[in-house]
């Protein structure tokens, strides 16, 4: 295998000289196509596994966010309450309840985000310097998290509507009551018994509208989210990094790259957490109305959430949320330090080894010649 035609071969090896040379060497094609699909399997992993950990807070956060419109926008409770009432109605099992699409979507996401988002970074930065540092990270967060909503926002509907209906006691007891979105007595949507009951009921009602319900707004909250939580992580590294070479120049202190992960990468997801609640709001609230819609859309969503609930309707469920995503955010960040710590190396060693095999051979031919 010739040495990688963006590093111009050692002197020795130009001379026909079979060493191998310590300088750093591109990794081969293969290897580095291999390591960005090991990175998808990883991230999928992560993705699931933050989830499945997690969930519980997301079903609080999105029973919070729905309150409007399942049960009327007056007397809503607060997280304290929700928990209270999830366990009263619903037991263990309603804090779980729509956990497999969820874990679904997350390996879908995780896979994107955590696969896409170091090679399309590090394409934008060779490709258009203009957009390096900050910018090509934001770039790079929201493209990864964009092509895997094409699997994650189907599985969001699904998960979200499992959630806010609890077991089918309580779900029936709630239809009865009648609310701003349903007539007395008709339920917002079937009972689903399962993902699989549920894709197939949302299908045969509504079609591939009706699964991919609100996927702009989730759009218009993931991308920023995504792009804001990779700019926030790089950028408290580089002051991480000036931090240490200004008050810390001699000091033999070191905290290993997957600890500044689980800390940095959990303070990138709370913050990036907090500043998109709104755009979370409005993308839940579309996505578990019945039929008779209560909003037509993403602006009226928003307008009408202001004028009858304020901006604490706008930030409503951001306590679960931050919660949800300090850790979610802080074990993914975690795995990516790990992975680049335990994987890179060793991929870059074994393409300087194939690189200096290959000059070794073309020495022999050389000499035979």
């Amino acid at each position: 295998m010739a040495a990688s035609p963006s590093a111009p071969p050692p002197p020795a090896a130009a001379a026909g000289v079979g060493v191998w040379s310590p300088a750093p060497q591109s990794p081969s094609p293969n290897l580095a196509n291999f390591f960005v699909w090991r990175e998808f399997v990883w991230g999928a992993i992560a993705g699931a596994f933050g989830e499945g950990m997690m969930h519980p807070v997301d079903t609080l956060k999105t029973r919070l966010q729905s309150q409007a419109i399942i049960t009327g926008a007056k007397a809503q409770k607060n997280i304290f309450q929700m928990i209270r009432t999830v366990w009263v109605s619903d037991g263990l099992k309603g804090f779980y309840r729509g956990i497999s699409p969820g874990v679904t979507g997350s390996l879908a996401t995780g896979a994107t985000y955590f696969g896409v988002i170091e090679s399309t970074k590090t394409w934008l930065e060779h490709s258009n310097p203009n957009l390096s540092g900050h910018w090509s990270h934001f770039i790079a967060g929201g493209i990864g998290d964009t092509l895997g909503s094409f699997i994650y926002v189907p599985c969001e509907v699904m998960k979200q509507r499992m959630q806010v209906q609890g077991t089918k006691k309580s779900w029936a007891l709630t239809a009865t009551k009648g609310n701003i979105s349903q007539t007395p007595g008709a339920p917002m949507y079937n009972y689903y018994n399962g993902m699989f009951h549920a894709g197939c009921s949302i299908w045969r009602d509504h079609g591939l509208k009706g699964l991919y319900a609100g996927y702009w707004s989730t759009l218009a909250r993931d991308v920023p989210f995504a792009g804001l939580m990779v700019t926030f992580y790089e950028a408290m590294k580089e002051l991480t990094e000036y931090g240490k070479r200004k008050y810390l120049p001699e000091s033999n202190l070191h905290a290993s790259n997957s600890f500044e992960g689980l800390l940095l990468g959990g303070l990138a997801g709370g913050f990036s957490a907090y500043l998109t609640t709104p755009l979370d709001v409005i993308k839940t609230r579309l996505q578990v109305q019945g039929s008779t819609t209560s909003y037509n859309g993403w602006l009226d969503a928003i307008t009408k959430t202001w004028a009858n609930e304020g901006m604490s309707g706008l930030f409503k469920g951001s306590i679960p949320r931050i919660i949800w995503y300090i850790p979610a955010s802080a074990f993914t960040f975690m795995a990516v330090e790990f992975l680049r710590d335990h994987f890179n190396e060793k991929i870059d060693t074994d393409a300087r080894e194939l690189t200096g095999l290959s000059m070794d051979t073309r020495s022999e031919v050389e000499e035979a010649a």
